[in-house]
């Protein structure tokens, strides 16, 4: 095993540099993973330009690698040399409240991988033994990253919407976590309507399995959808509290806005809207390891592939700011060797 590893650290808030650091131990609960790919997430920006340069923190959250050393206490379904992935969320504690009742995904005392702990944007990390997530062997590392974390957002909010197949459900927002729900709601029966701005997402909208797409800078969405009948589930993406509220118009009886994205702005809800028409408004977090490979499981079934752009390692920046300033269509993806 190499004594050093290479990591792109924030050694100031907004700024990455390349760094090279002691290989770690894991801890008896924990297992060192060889990382082979990391995904870039929105989530990135603020754990980026938020950090505490006095503790010099490596982000990134889409973590796709092999087992390398593994601590005594780590269950014996984890090998070494195993391709493992890992999420936003790093490692339920099986001791608090929540996981006493099941909701590992809201447990009281998990660190957050990139913020509270370091991420994937390195040649190595050490992570929970419970953060780990199984990769088939069907994906590559590349197309997994993503998966982890956009992926299993909306694949685990489509999953609770309470949507039957048949029913109408509308995506808004049609970008990194957009351009997968797509593709899931398609596969799983639903009949999709693709709420973007502007006219260029229209061909990428329907050839990700939209049956319609609505151009809100042109077309009033939510009388487009009332027209239908109403959408069953609108799947929110977006953190614009304006935009998404005025959405909840176009929700059926009984319809269901299912937030994704998390805005700073309160959302102005009428409650008359709600209670004639029993409409809900939850919110969704990412999930667990066990969602992340029912995830990826589905993932593999039905052929689904996150659209990715790649830069290696040392260009993490160069990556950071691209998605930062919209440069990156759907999702950009750091690799620790060649993509072939």
């Amino acid at each position: 095993m190499k004594a050093t590893y290479c990591a792109m650290q924030v050694t100031r808030p907004g700024v990455l540099q390349l760094v090279e650091r002691q290989t770690p131990v894991p801890g008896s609960d924990e297992a060192l993973i060889d990382i082979e790919a990391c995904g870039i997430c929105g989530a990135d920006i603020s754990d980026i330009e938020k950090a505490d340069p006095k503790q010099p923190r490596v982000p990134g959250h889409e973590v796709v690698g092999r087992i390398k050393a593994l601590g005594a206490r780590v269950p014996s379904i984890w090998r070494i040399g195993q391709r493992v992935g890992v999420g936003r969320l790093g490692g339920h504690c099986n001791a608090c409240a929540q996981c006493r009742q099941g909701h590992f995904q809201l447990c009281l005392h998990q660190p957050v991988v990139g913020a509270s702990c370091d991420g994937g944007y390195a040649e190595m990390m050490v992570a929970r033994g419970t953060a780990l997530v199984a990769i088939p062997d069907e994906l590559d590392a590349h197309e997994a990253a993503p998966l982890l974390c956009a992926g299993v957002a909306t694949f685990n909010a489509l999953r609770k919407s309470g949507a039957q197949a048949g029913d109408t459900v509308a995506v808004l927002g049609i970008g990194g976590l957009g351009h997968m729900a797509l593709q899931y709601a398609r596969h799983m029966g639903y009949r999709v309507v693709a709420l973007g701005r502007g006219r260029d997402l229209s061909e990428d909208a329907l050839a990700l399995g939209a049956h319609l797409y609505v151009d809100t800078t042109q077309e009033d969405a939510v009388a487009r959808l009332r027209h239908m009948g109403g959408a069953q589930v609108i799947l929110s993406t977006i953190g614009d509290a304006a935009t998404v509220s005025a959405m909840l118009g176009g929700l059926a009886p009984q319809g269901r806005l299912v937030l994704l994205g998390a805005g700073r702005d309160p959302l102005t809800v009428s409650a008359g809207h709600l209670v004639t028409g029993e409409r809900h408004v939850f919110g969704s977090i990412t999930g667990s390891p066990y969602d992340g490979e029912r995830t990826l499981d589905f993932s593999v079934l039905t052929g689904m592939r996150p659209r990715i752009e790649t830069l290696p390692l040392a260009r993490a920046h160069e990556a950071y700011q691209r998605m930062k300033s919209g440069d990156v269509k759907f999702r950009m993806v750091l690799t620790m060797r060649p993509v072939v």
